[in-house]
């Protein structure tokens, strides 16, 4: 068995917090903290999965007000134990370029862009982090045949959970966050026949 690099041990008993994301430059690129844990994306990304990203936060810039901006693969630091990075989010925070993490507050909307490898998490661990923290609006983008189909959730207050709002196919009409118009169906490649 080859042994762990010396990145890899958490710097004290208690494990890993969420500052620590910022000073393990030898960690992958995308690397979350889930529960304290770390979480690496090692599996190869599907051009399926980075072409909708790119296209979606294209049409979300395309439509958002002034003083909203769209992050891609950046971390929230929800918590000490938790800073997971969704594919995409919403923001109203000012742009600062040596930012490395939003937190809960700042962020409007997280999108997740499901993948084989992240499924359970984007479903369930996610889901749930995302509405404790308060975040107001989730999305959940699933690949259906090739097509985009998105689950939509929007946080109520009380109880700190998601309730689902719609699952859109083809097309998707939102007021909240902002007032969002999409043609889904433009979102993927057509296919040759």
């Amino acid at each position: 068995m080859t042994a762990l690099p010396d990145w890899m041990r958490p710097p004290r008993a208690e494990g890993w917090f969420a500052e620590d994301l910022d000073h393990l430059p030898e960690a992958p690129r995308h690397t979350e903290l889930i529960d304290g844990a770390l979480v690496f994306m090692m599996s190869p990304q599907r051009w399926w999965h980075g072409h909708l990203i790119t296209l979606l936060a294209v049409a979300l810039m395309e439509q958002a007000p002034a003083d909203i901006s769209i992050g891609r693969e950046m971390t929230i630091k929800l918590d000490a134990r938790n800073r997971p990075e969704p594919d995409l989010l919403v923001t109203t925070a000012d742009f600062e370029g040596d930012r490395t993490w939003f937190a809960p507050e700042e962020v409007r909307l997280v999108v997740e862009v499901v993948s084989p490898e992240s499924a359970h998490r984007d479903r369930t661990v996610k889901l749930r982090k995302y509405a404790e923290a308060g975040i107001p609006h989730y999305w959940r983008v699933e690949d259906e045949d090739g097509a985009p189909v998105i689950h939509v959730y929007e946080l109520d207050e009380p109880t700190r959970a998601y309730a689902p709002a719609g699952i859109f196919r083809h097309s998707l009409e939102r007021e909240l966050p902002f007032e969002i118009s999409l043609d889904l169906d433009k979102l993927t490649p057509p296919r040759k026949s």
